[in-house]
């Protein structure tokens, strides 16, 4: 375990050095917008950094072990079942040693030939002039490579809790880091074949005789193809071993893994329960590709559990992000030695976002939470005497009032429904006080919702032909919390028999002519004194006995330096 984290660690490191030296490159590339003279003074300047000894060390080191290490994930790679970006990112990986053969051949070469480092004035005129076919390949070739180093970027920052943030801002980037990079080599591919034909290039006999003479091109090409060949035998090798692998481990034993739909699967051991999903076709979640980053294939052990090694400290990290139990394992990291029952615990269609650290309520869990819902009374007959624009510009004035009463209660609004609100308070894991503060703060909302309505009355005087009237709902219980809905609509809400009944309370408020209905349990844990109200009960469905309620005609009769104290 600990060596396929190094391995890792190991491909990461060197991935971001390679990407560090195509971008720079690319930004040397901007500089032809400018002057092929600006793009050669960049390529000195870049020089220093890349053309030292330690640069050197660190760039043809990094592309050694990244290209090593693709052709290690080729051997290792159990199956071939990947998501998308992760099937382009590794063909587009294992294109590039070969696409970059002749680049790197050629440039070495024409520095070698003419006993000088030339720049890029030698290299434009080839591409540009002598033999676009090579120009197109390059441009291809910078395509590639660039398109393999974003992806790698993804797959490896998209479950950074930040990154949803910064996702437009780097998407933008990477779309106009190219599109400037081959504007200006184009620009400068320009500039090189205007000095060309104007004789002005010194070194442009030695570079045609260099270009015509056979040999040389001969000696490039048996470089290219010799690369081509090895490569080639170095991937077949590895898909050689693939087999090698499977008939010796099929020796060594094999362990049974029964899912919870009564399957049982038959793999070797050696095999990770992620690696056995897919061997036997069941959809398993796994957004990083079995990396162990995402915690999305995590599953629940049952029978069998004692007989696992303990997590290492790379799948202990990752589960105490996600506030995983004992007996929850990630299933890309766990190898069994003996038969287990397995549990996955995430749907295969899951995205990024249920990968990233939440807390625990965001998960969904069953708290204790007070809920509150308020309706605007009489809105669908005002609401056909008035133009639409005058009924949208009140409503957003009612939802405003409401909505900023509930957040200076120390509220949350969990949703607009049509002229009604719901808002849920307590949500939050906090010292436990049994719910007193959050019913506190839940009558507090409700006094100045009803202090707010009164202002929008004033700010709109004259122009309502009755008054505004609103009725308002609160229960405390327990609901079941979670972070639902599906797309760009997820949100934080809550559901239960406690949402239901504070629902009702607020069409009771009809009934009873009243503008807060509560339940006593709530009022009870408030400590809400029972002046002014009116003591009543009512039927709900569902329930054997009626509950226990306290009307207020008006919610600002609730005595709030009782609440607050």
């Amino acid at each position: 375990m600990q060596s396929l984290q190094v391995i890792r660690r190991a491909r990461l490191v060197s991935g971001l050095i390679l990407f560090a030296y195509v971008l720079t490159h690319l930004i040397n590339h901007m500089a032809g917008l400018i002057s092929l003279e600006a793009m050669q003074n960049v390529l000195t300047v870049q020089g220093f950094v890349w053309n030292g000894p330690v640069g050197l060390l660190l760039l043809y080191g990094a592309f050694t072990v990244h290209a090593g290490l693709a052709v290690w994930a080729l051997y290792a790679r159990r199956d071939f079942r990947m998501r998308p970006g992760e099937t382009w990112q590794l063909l587009l990986g294992l294109a590039i040693p070969p696409l970059l053969v002749l680049h790197i051949a050629g440039t070495r070469g024409i520095e070698t030939f003419l006993d000088t480092e030339v720049g890029y004035p030698p290299i434009l005129l080839i591409y540009f002039v002598f033999s676009p076919e090579n120009g197109l390949r390059q441009l291809f070739v910078t395509l590639v490579v660039w398109l393999h180093g974003c992806l790698g970027l993804y797959l490896w920052l998209r479950f950074k809790p930040w990154f949803p943030r910064w996702r437009s801002g780097l998407f933008a980037a990477a779309l106009l880091v190219p599109t400037l990079s081959l504007a200006g080599t184009w620009m400068a591919g320009q500039w090189a074949h205007y000095l060309y034909e104007q004789r002005e290039l010194p070194f442009t006999d030695a570079l045609v005789a260099q270009i015509a003479d056979p040999q040389k091109g001969a000696f490039i090409g048996s470089v290219e193809r010799g690369v081509w060949l090895g490569y080639g035998a170095l991937l077949l090798a590895a898909l050689t071993a693939r087999r090698g692998r499977r008939f010796l481990e099929h020796r060594r034993g094999v362990v049974i893994l029964t899912y919870p739909d009564g399957r049982r699967v038959r793999v070797p051991q050696g095999l990770t329960i992620l690696e056995a999903s897919r061997s036997a076709g069941i959809p398993h979640a796994s957004l990083c590709g079995g990396r162990g980053r995402c915690s999305t294939c995590r599953v629940r052990i049952g029978k069998g559990l004692s007989s696992l090694p303990p997590a290492d400290a790379a799948e202990a990290k990752v589960l105490r992000r996600v506030g995983a139990a004992p007996n929850v394992r990630l299933a890309c990291q766990t190898r069994p030695t003996h038969d287990l029952d397995v549990q996955p615990l995430l749907p295969p269609q899951v995205t990024a976002r249920d990968a990233r650290a939440r807390p625990g309520y965001l998960q969904g869990e069953e708290r204790e939470v007070v809920v509150l819902f308020a309706d605007l009374r009489g809105f669908t007959r005002l609401s056909e005497t008035r133009l639409p624009f005058d009924v949208v510009f009140l409503l957003n004035r009612y939802f405003r009032t409401t909505g900023e009463a509930v957040e200076r209660a120390g509220g949350r609004v969990d949703k607009f429904i049509g002229d009604g609100v719901m808002a849920l308070f307590g949500v939050q894991p906090t010292l436990s006080d049994n719910g007193r503060q959050a019913a506190r703060n839940a009558l507090q909302a409700a006094h100045l919702m009803a202090e707010g309505l009164q202002e929008v009355e004033r700010a709109l005087a004259g122009d309502q032909p009755e008054p505004l009237r609103i009725g308002i709902g609160i229960h405390i219980g327990p609901a079941i919390v979670g972070e639902m809905g599906w797309g760009e609509a997820i949100s934080l809400t809550a559901v239960g028999d406690t949402v239901n009944t504070a629902s009702r309370l607020e069409q009771a408020t009809k009934d009873f002519g009243a503008q807060l209905v509560v339940s006593a349990a709530l009022a009870e844990r408030a400590g809400l004194p029972a002046e002014g109200a009116e003591h009543r009960q009512i039927e709900l469905r569902g329930r054997n006995a009626p509950l226990d309620v306290l009307v207020f005609a008006d919610a600002r009769a609730i005595k709030l330096a009782t609440v607050d104290a």
